[in-house]
């Protein structure tokens, strides 16, 4: 096989994809990155927007759950779907009225997730004892039990800033990630044309 041909065959699937298309990847990975930033910077209005969302989404989910019940089979059904649609409105119609309430009742769920993710994690770690990375699968289940028990400490408070602060870390995370796929993608894309230029000459 030639080399123009191993080099064809690498360049073939995702890879090439990346290539193709890293301005726009970098382009939107920046964007998300500075969104990301924004959300740290300010995680008490990221995360009263991301409370006020959620119950947008909710109050969208009862008008689809009132339509379902209308074109139920049966009585029971369209009282089950009347019933979620009217829970659904409450509680989307709470979250929008106080979106603070509904910070209170995203960091429970936060601290809950990072508990029982953790307490995995250690088990999965642990398990993986013999194996030579089971020290880092261990040691990111603590650092998950660590940040519950903070949440968890400082809670109400942390109610303020927790959830957009890790809102925000999380679109930084995958920004940044993104621009470092895109930068790949744009190595290869230059190698791609120094080969095409050579094969040409």
């Amino acid at each position: 096989m030639s080399t123009e041909e191993t080099s064809s065959m690498q360049m073939s699937g995702p890879v090439a994809d990346v290539s193709a298309t890293w301005r726009t990847l970098m382009i939107v990975g920046g964007i998300i990155a500075v969104m990301g930033v924004v959300a740290i910077l300010a995680p008490f209005v990221t995360g009263v927007a991301l409370s006020m969302l959620l119950g947008a989404l909710l109050v969208v989910g009862a008008a689809l759950r009132g339509i379902h019940a209308f074109g139920a089979e049966s009585w029971a059904g369209a009282l089950l779907q009347g019933a979620l649609a009217i829970l659904y409105t409450v509680a989307g119609v709470a979250l929008i009225a106080n979106p603070v309430y509904g910070l209170v009742s995203l960091t429970i769920l936060l601290i809950a997730y990072f508990l029982v993710d953790g307490l995995l994690e250690v088990a999965m770690g642990l398990r993986l004892r013999p194996e030579a990375n089971w020290g880092w699968v261990v040691a990111s289940g603590v650092l998950g039990l660590v940040v519950a028990a903070l949440l968890f400490v400082g809670f109400p408070s942390t109610a303020l800033w927790a959830v957009g602060l890790l809102f925000g870390v999380n679109l930084l995370a995958s920004g940044v990630s993104m621009v470092m796929v895109a930068m790949d993608g744009r190595s290869h894309a230059r190698e791609e044309r120094t080969a095409a230029a050579a094969r040409s000459a």
